[in-house]
């Protein structure tokens, strides 16, 4: 069986492949390591439970030891109570055997060993003792007899399973080094300042190859140019200086990264599921928990056996494999149970045992299985070996806090109020300026002073407007202070329609100050403050008062339309053009002249309009504050009128004597000087004085005619 080891020495992270499969994953990080070797200080010593607290540096976890693990400072006394052994504040040399796990810091041994490629030495240990895996009686005897003649005085040996077949040379060339690595050790113990690290596997391609390499890889695979140089030095030094044959040794340099390419961060986003499918379509559910690892199999959907108890043995076997290299891909430990499906004879239970710690024996943890119980349940232990997979490579859940699901409560909500972060959305403020305000004496309507305003000619108007009613709008305020003792009362301002843009809007406001004269100020700059929220239909922007520019305008297009008269009502009733009835091309229908007759009648010849009556011909605005289609389509407007057309806003009018009626007419003003004011509700009860303004127009000869508000 051919294998190949992936080392990613970036990301301290190495991958053994066989089979195309991820067998095993090796993984150097974190502050403490196994096989680490510190000088700590005892910090604490707690009799209760026979343990000690030692100080390694790290401010945050201290390591934890247990009277069975002190080693030679339980050898050197007689046995007794932790306290008689350890004191506070005393120097003690310990070696990490594992690592952290959670709130818990590393666990710490006084024993310490030091592994190498075919020994391991043990200096405070006694005897010699050899691998298990080594099966043959003739070797075993061969390495127990050269272990026993070179073991250093008062220390330990072990011989591994790499050294089976091994020559004697290359062995004792292992042992001295080991020997050198413990005397430097002792220097820099002697030499340091508690506390301390001393000793650490930095070069992480030769701890790779120290435990995962034997002689059935044919390959080896690295990320760093200079770590091809290093893999071929430990190689040769293990085969008598000589490449061993068969091997290739590999620099990657693919543009893809190294663990995407070999699939290796896949296998691990993979091994963090809970769920293993199988390949006769079974699955095995995996859920470590605090106290040990609970693992259902499922038959799933195989049922491709003849019988029921051939279809459950086949699977269980299957599951069987496949969790014995999960347990080496995630690195489990403790207490495992295995829930397998119920079988019924026991010839089936014991083929199953059999088979299962077959699978078992290539892992160098020893997983040990303990019984079958009653219920039908495996139980195994396995020996710890670092961190599991979910503690490398896994993350709590930011929304149940690694719970596994969140909580409902009924009659609460599922948001909790906590959660939900409220948006504060500051003020926004807008420069504007604004134009001069017109203001003039003006009594209240319905005054009573004789003047009557016709509002409407149309038949149908009646019945609409006694339906609908003119709604308050709020408007900006453009700085017009309220009088003494009241606040001032903000407004917005209403951009009118149809209006050209070389006419401004007015600034309607709320407060006018009744004076004989119209007093003057130059046009401020005003900053309002307003808040971010949702703009109503009816408002809009500050006015800004807009530069002229001049335009060419074309003159109108005249159209004729036939209509009965009662279908003149009727359009005009439902504010319908009649320019909707007209076959023909148009070119623009807002500057466009309509003109209806009745049946049989002749068409109304189109009027004749002068170049002056034409804005934008020579530069000039037209006179009457009008937009060219409303004086191009005026007759179209004398027969239909709208009721909205009722409720536009004119400019302010000065009395006509001959009229008796109010014209429009442009007055040189200045605007009140500006203040600074922000947007409230406005109710009508606020405003002091209210103004109301219509326009109505006339069909009687040429005359059009603008009404606005009394004058007392």
């Amino acid at each position: 069986m051919s294998k190949q080891i992936i080392i990613a020495e970036q990301h301290r992270l190495a991958a053994v492949i066989s089979e195309d499969q991820i067998q095993e994953l090796i993984v150097a990080s974190g502050s403490y390591q196994i096989s680490d070797v510190y000088l700590g200080i005892v910090e604490n010593v707690l009799p209760g439970i026979d343990a000690a607290f030692i100080n390694l540096g790290d401010a945050t976890q201290n390591g934890f030891i247990h009277v069975t693990d002190l080693g030679p400072l339980r050898l050197r006394r007689s046995a007794g109570a932790i306290t008689e052994l350890l004191t506070p504040q005393q120097k003690v040399l310990v070696q990490v055997m594992k690592e952290p796990t959670g709130n818990k810091g590393p666990r710490l041994t006084g024993n310490i060993s030091l592994p190498g490629r075919y020994l391991v030495l043990m200096p405070f240990g006694r005897g010699v003792n050899l691998s298990r895996r080594i099966l043959s009686e003739a070797e075993r005897h061969r390495l127990r007899a050269l272990a026993i003649l070179v073991k250093p005085a008062g220390m330990g040996l072990l011989v591994r399973t790499e050294a089976e077949g091994v020559a004697e040379e290359a062995i004792l060339e292992d042992l001295e080094a080991l020997q050198r690595q413990w005397e430097t050790i002792q220097q820099q113990a002697q030499s340091t300042r508690a506390p301390a690290l001393l000793g650490r596997d930095d070069d992480f391609v030769q701890r790779v190859l120290r435990d995962v390499y034997s002689s059935d890889v044919n390959r080896i695979v690295v990320d760093v140019p200079e770590s091809v140089k290093r893999v071929k030095q430990n190689l040769m030094a293990w085969n008598e200086s000589k490449l061993p044959v068969g091997v290739l040794i590999d620099y990657h340099q693919e543009a893809i990264p190294i663990l995407d390419y070999f699939r290796v961060n896949a296998a691990i986003r993979e091994a963090l599921k809970p769920r293993v499918d199988l390949p006769s379509g079974g699955y095995v559910i995996i859920e470590p928990t605090e106290a040990l690892t609970v693992i259902d199999v499922n038959s799933g959907s195989f049922t491709r056996s003849a019988t029921a108890r051939e279809t459950v043995l086949w699977t269980n076997c299957e599951a069987a494999t496949e969790i014995a290299r999960q347990l080496k891909l995630r690195n489990l430990a403790g207490v495992i149970i295995v829930d397998f499906i119920d079988m019924d004879t026991r010839r089936d239970q014991l083929q199953l045992l059999e088979h299962f710690s077959k699978a078992l024996r290539a892992d160098k943890a020893r997983p040990q299985i303990a019984q079958l119980s009653e219920l039908g349940l495996v139980e195994l232990t396995r020996k710890r070996q670092g961190q599991n997979i979910y503690e490398l490579f896994g993350r709590p859940c930011r929304s149940c806090g690694g719970l596994g699901h969140l909580v409902h409560l009924p009659g609460y909500p599922d948001d909790s109020p906590g959660e939900i972060v409220e948006r504060v959305i500051p003020p926004r403020i807008i420069e504007t300026r604004s134009r001069p305000l017109e203001v003039q004496n003006r009594p209240e309507l319905g005054s009573g002073n004789g003047i009557e305003l016709q509002l409407t000619n149309h038949p149908g108007y009646q019945e609409v407007s006694s339906s609908r009613r003119r709604s308050t709008r709020p408007r900006v305020s453009n700085g017009i202070s309220s009088p003494p003792g009241q606040a001032p009362t903000p407004s917005r301002s209403l951009p009118r329609r149809g209006r050209p843009d070389s006419t401004p809007p007015l600034d309607v406001t709320a407060t006018v100050a009744k004076t004989a004269r119209t007093e003057a100020a130059p046009a401020t700059t005003s900053r309002i403050v307003l808040p971010e929220t949702p703009r109503s239909e009816t408002g809009s922007r500050p006015s800004r008062k807009p530069t002229p520019r001049p335009r060419t305008i074309e003159p109108p297009e005249h159209i004729n339309v036939t209509m009965t008269t009662v279908e003149q009502d009727v359009y005009a009733l439902m504010g319908i053009s009649p320019l909707v009835l007209y076959t023909g091309d148009v070119k623009s229908p807002r500057n466009t002249i309509v003109s209806v007759a009745a049946p049989g009648q002749a068409p109304v010849p189109p009027p004749a309009i002068s170049r002056a009556a034409i804005p934008g011909q020579r530069g000039e605005e037209p006179a009457s504050g009008y937009a060219p289609e409303e004086v191009a389509s005026q007759e179209f407007h004398d027969a239909v009128k709208s009721p909205l057309e009722s409720l536009s806003v004119v400019e302010p009018a000065v009395m006509n004597p001959a009229l008796d009626v109010m014209l429009p007419q442009a007055l040189e003003t200045e605007s009140a000087p500006i203040i600074e004011t922000s947007l409230e509700s406005e109710t009508p009860e606020s405003l002091a004085v209210g103004v109301r303004r219509r326009r109505r127009r006339t069909t009687g000869g040429d005359e059009q005619l603008s009404f606005g508000t009394e004058i007392r």
